[in-house]
């Protein structure tokens, strides 16, 4: 596997360090290990140094975000398929090897692990689960989670799987795909960023799968928290971006429905008394209006790099509608025969 590098993008993570970067290197074998640095104030940089100095470091200027953290560091990292890794991530012995397998398959793009969470070990995590889907209205969810309802691992979603979208918390990719689309776009500074690129490569009929023959545990929220009304705006706004950019239809009419069933999550946050995340959501849609003109212009440049597209893992219902109105909690409780 020496023409894989796992790169860690990090900022203030010598906590994350301290807990897992031993493991990285110990189970990655001869995998190059590389932490590209989003400018931390914390001792990150001097730990690494100082306890694993054959790690190469590459030191962004400032902290520009998730994308084009990796974007910016990835240029300097020559290797044929990138593992890119979360700094809050515990690793299992041999965990690449069977992610590594799967891409001698050409037609794949990348993949996934199976991502259990750190705090409960036989819980899926959030950020990704056993593989990425999106329903009709472009709202991502996972086998072993749909929306806040995280399942028990038992075993059920242990079948490698081809996926809409692979979580960029760790996420192997091919090297060579990710800088033919410009790897994420920075617009999205965090969160969503991969399903965007998994969704543009996607258009040029590659696939991507989740092998949950590799595990890992994952912290989740390492450097924002599920609850913030930060991560509300990102959500939003960025799902909005990525079906401007993507959609295959007439846009003008999905877009409206989308922002009426955004309107009523607002609401939603609204009497709960989650001010903060209320605006973030009309602030989500601000942001659209002010900036539409820049996103129509990257639609068109999606559409000149289309070919085929592979709608493997597009699911055909409403998962708003299945959870909230018929309660169901568990992607096995989906109607199997709406996906693709």
């Amino acid at each position: 596997m020496n023409d894989l590098a796992v790169v860690i993008l990090n900022w203030n993570g010598v906590g994350f360090f301290e807990k897992f970067l031993d493991k990285v290197v110990r189970f990655s074998g001869d995998a190059k290990i590389v932490v590209a640095d989003n400018a931390s104030t914390d001792s990150s940089i001097k730990y690494v140094q100082a306890n694993f100095p054959n790690i190469k470091i590459i030191q962004n200027p400032k902290n520009d975000g998730f994308a084009k953290g990796y974007n910016d560091a990835l240029h300097h990292v020559d290797s044929k398929f990138y593992m890119l890794l979360n700094s809050d991530i515990e690793v299992t012995e041999n965990w690449l090897v069977p992610l590594y397998d799967i891409m001698k398959d050409e037609s794949i793009a990348g993949c996934q692990p199976k991502i259990l969470s750190h705090s409960n070990k036989d819980t899926f995590e959030h950020a990704g689960a056993s593989g990425g889907f999106i329903d009709k209205n472009y709202f991502p969810f996972c086998r072993g989670r749909l929306f806040n309802s995280i399942e028990k691992d038992e075993g059920q979603f242990d079948n490698t799987l081809e996926v809409f979208w692979a979580t960029g918390a760790a996420l192997m990719i091919r090297a060579e795909l990710y800088h033919k689309v410009n790897g994420f776009d920075a617009e999205f500074f965090a969160h969503m960023e991969e399903i965007d690129l998994c969704w543009r490569l996607k258009k040029q009929n590659y696939k991507f799968f989740v092998v949950p023959a590799s595990t890992v545990y994952h912290v989740g929220g390492g450097t924002l928290p599920y609850s913030s009304p930060r991560k509300t705006y990102l959500n939003f706004r960025n799902n909005l971006m990525m079906l401007i950019k993507n959609h295959q239809g007439i846009l003008f009419s999905k877009l409206i429905v989308r922002m009426l069933l955004d309107g009523i999550a607002g609401g939603i946050f609204l009497l709960k008394g989650e001010f903060g995340n209320f605006w973030a959501v009309i602030k989500a849609h601000f942001y659209i209006y002010g900036h539409f003109g820049m996103l129509l212009r990257k639609r068109k440049e999606v559409k000149k790099m289309a070919t085929e597209f592979n709608a493997t893992g597009y699911f055909g219902g409403n998962i708003i509608w299945n959870y909230f109105a018929k309660g169901v909690k568990s992607f096995s409780g989906l109607n199997q025969r709406l996906f693709r």
